[in-house]
């Protein structure tokens, strides 16, 4: 089967054919994870974004999820320590997170509960839905911190920064918007320095302190202090859409 027919695929439900190739669940949920997912997921759902409640892909009404704040994305939030982080430090911002990895889902929902945040959504699932239904240019800052690598060649194609993700993630932010992107892994920085451009985004780097220093709010994540331990360098790369 070709790319292009691939491409054309349709699930029954009407949705286009994605292949998803990250993890959708870990080990074994804790009862208190399990209490987070079932009390308080529903609550924070961003509102019709799968295929099979919103097949019309209607856009979400942003207004009405966070009124008049500015909107900010991070795609694949991982345990959550970065957006609860930023969402407790802007109460003024809306933050929609979305993670397939259900596992994530939860500690990212008791780190909500214990912070007490009341500005964010979170959508369960692929980010890709979430692109189908954002309105255009509504997504004022965005965050892809320390994403799945896919290390071998052959994967590459799997990663965000390619243009099937980039270009509608292009579309939904607003003219001058930040793009913030942190990895330990330097084939990524040359991908995402090769292909973010591309789609419409300028580079922000002019010194090596640009890349090598985090930003200024920054709180390093579960899977940066494992960089760290296994002696590998973070990077911290600035864009902003054209």
């Amino acid at each position: 089967m070709t790319g292009h027919d691939m491409t054309d695929r349709k699930h029954s439900s009407g949705a286009p054919w994605r292949n998803f190739y990250g993890r959708l669940k870990g080990h074994n949920l804790r009862d208190s994870q399990r209490e987070y997912l079932d009390a308080d997921l529903a609550a924070l759902s961003p509102g019709a974004v799968g295929w099979e409640e919103n097949p019309d892909r209607t856009p979400l009404d942003l207004k009405a999820l966070f009124g008049d704040k500015p909107v900010w994305l991070e795609t694949g939030f991982g345990g959550g320590e970065h957006m609860v982080h930023q969402a407790a430090s802007n109460p003024d911002v809306g933050i929609i997170g979305c993670e397939p990895y259900i596992n994530g889902v939860a500690m990212l929902l008791g780190k909500i509960r214990n912070a007490g945040c009341e500005n964010v959504a979170v959508h369960p699932g692929d980010v890709r839905d979430m692109f189908d239904v954002l309105p255009e240019h509504s997504i004022d800052k965005a965050f892809l911190l320390y994403p799945d690598p896919w290390p071998k060649k052959r994967h590459h194609r799997r990663r965000f920064v390619t243009q099937d993700y980039l270009l509608p993630f292009h579309r939904v932010l607003k003219p001058g918007a930040e793009f913030r992107v942190a990895t330990d892994i330097p084939d990524y920085v040359r991908q995402t320095l090769e292909e973010v451009p591309k789609a419409g985004f300028e580079w922000l780097g002019e010194t090596p302190a640009d890349w090598r220093e985090p930003w200024g709010d920054w709180i390093s994540t579960r899977y940066e202090q494992k960089a760290l331990r296994e002696d590998r360098t973070p990077h911290y790369l600035t864009f902003r859409r054209i």
